[in-house]
């Protein structure tokens, strides 16, 4: 069965560019035309993947994007101009698994919908809670707790802590991180992944008083069984 991607788009000439190229290579396609439509599509139908414009009448792709990830964790990459860098941040922020600038070639959008399905696929499921020292974390409440306390974390820094856990003891470089935690390929300045490591030890670090996320000087960032 062919596997079924919905696009979001209000431009109806892209939108329909991007169902003749995604037919032609073997998905099954839906539309929407505005914010409006495209959650309730998003959430009353069965998709593989989502394509999701961020500039949409009604609701706009940044709190349809909201929605649906209280809803769902179906990949979503979203299409975006070259001035909404913010958009940009905040869409990874909330979930998004990808984005690409418009304009972009045909052939780069399908490369990353095909990563992006492929993660799917192979994405483990973990049940087992993930601990270092009084650090607890759990992927099936993606919840953080530290003794007692109820850590407040954005889906981006659940991911990073959850994979700095997941390879303990083991150096996780930049570019790993941007792969495997941001889930696209990164063009540019590898800073963001400084920030977020940041925001973590601002949250647990400093907070409790500890030495969780140690840096190796030019190669990247581990998590020690000792802290």
């Amino acid at each position: 069965m062919a596997q079924k991607i919905l696009i979001i788009e209000d431009e109806i000439k892209i939108a329909r560019f991007l169902e003749l190229e995604l037919g032609h290579e073997g998905y099954a396609v839906d539309q929407a035309h505005d914010g409006r439509e495209g959650l309730n599509k998003a959430l009353n139908n069965q998709y593989d993947l989502i394509v999701l414009d961020i500039m949409l009448p009604f609701v706009n792709g940044i709190e349809v994007l909201r929605k649906i990830r209280q809803n769902s964790e179906i990949p979503i990459i979203l299409l975006t101009a070259k001035d909404e860098v913010m958009d940009k941040v905040i869409g990874l922020d909330m979930g998004a698994d990808d984005y690409i600038t418009k304009p972009f070639a045909i052939e780069e959008l399908l490369a990353r919908i095909r990563t992006a399905l492929k993660r799917k696929l192979q994405k483990p499921e973990l049940t087992k809670a993930l601990e270092i020292g009084s650090l607890k974390l759990d992927p099936d409440k993606h919840s953080v707790t530290y003794e007692n306390d109820l850590l407040e974390l954005t889906k981006r820094e659940f991911d990073l802590l959850r994979h700095l856990i997941e390879n303990k003891n083991i150096v996780s470089t930049r570019d790993r991180l941007l792969e495997e935690v941001w889930g696209y390929d990164y063009v540019g300045d590898t800073n963001i992944v400084d920030v977020y490591i940041r925001y973590l030890r601002s949250k647990i670090d400093d907070k409790y008083n500890m030495k969780l996320i140690h840096t190796i000087r030019g190669v990247g960032y581990i998590i020690k069984d000792e802290n």
